[in-house]
């Protein structure tokens, strides 16, 4: 297992996080500006203990009916969320959430790997190729610090 990330970049990474940009690349090379919808709104925490979590809400997602709505509009947002919490670990640009829990219960126990770049107080995490909307993509996602813990 690779070291704890607070160990050597608490400075740089602890504290919350809000999504900036999300844009993503098809594995044809095709460019997608709006992977997760027009404005979503994600939020990412990382904790001096090596504790994270994650949230993406797709943008234009629709409200449910009160009482939760028909299966095809549960089914929509399910679709339009994601939210997952575990550890985090760092070696060198390789950032990895050890997935604990997650609205995709694919995800958990999973690793998803990220490679990490810092420029002023925006991060920049990229993913390798991901299955996202039915197509291979590889995502750029830009957050912004708008909290230390």
């Amino acid at each position: 297992m690779t070291s704890n990330v607070s160990d050597r970049v608490a400075p740089e990474l602890v504290g919350t996080w809000k999504l900036i940009s999300a844009s993503s690349i098809t594995s044809v090379g095709e460019r997608i500006e709006a992977p997760y919808g027009i404005d979503p709104v994600g939020f990412l925490t990382y904790t001096a203990e090596g504790r994270m979590s994650s949230v993406i809400s797709y943008g234009g997602r629709k409200p449910l009916p009160m009482g939760g709505g028909k299966l095809e509009e549960q089914a929509e947002a399910f679709k339009t969320f994601l939210g997952y919490a575990g550890r985090y670990t760092l070696s060198g640009d390789k950032l990895t959430h050890h997935i604990e829990a997650s609205s995709v219960q694919n995800y958990a126990g999973r690793d998803l790997v990220r490679i990490i770049t810092f420029e002023g107080d925006r991060m920049t995490l990229t993913t390798p190729p991901t299955l996202v909307n039915g197509k291979v993509q590889t995502l750029a996602l830009v957050w912004q610090r708008i909290g230390r813990s």
